[in-house]
C-alpha cells in the first residue's frame, strides 16, 4: 500500500497515511475536524537500480553522434517523397 502525505489547509496539521489506491481521499482533518485535509504531492521513495534502467545503461555520456556529411547522406527514394514504401 502506498503512503500519502496529507496536510490541513486550515490548521497546517501534517500526517503520512497508508491507504489503498482504490480508497477515496481523506477530507476531514483529524486535528481540527474541518474538511480541509488534502493530499500533497511528494517525491517517490524508491530508486531504480541495476542494469536496464536509463541512469545506468541508456544515459548519454555527453558526446554527440557525428553529423552526416552530404556525401555520406542516404540517397532520396526513386519513387518520390511521401510514399510509404521506404
Amino acid at each position: 500500500m502506498p503512503i500519502y502525505d496529507y496536510q490541513c489547509t486550515s490548521c497546517g496539521f501534517r500526517k503520512e497515511v497508508m491507504r489503498k489506491i482504490s480508497e477515496p481521499n481523506l477530507t476531514d482533518c483529524p486535528e481540527c475536524g474541518k474538511a480541509t485535509f488534502a493530499k500533497q504531492l511528494s517525491a517517490p521513495s524508491f530508486q531504480l537500480t541495476g542494469s536496464g534502467w536509463y541512469a545506468t545503461d541508456f544515459k548519454d555520456s555527453g558526446s554527440k553522434p557525428a553529423k552526416k556529411t552530404e556525401a555520406a547522406a542516404e540517397p532520396a527514394p526513386a519513387c518520390g517523397s511521401g510514399c510509404a514504401c521506404h
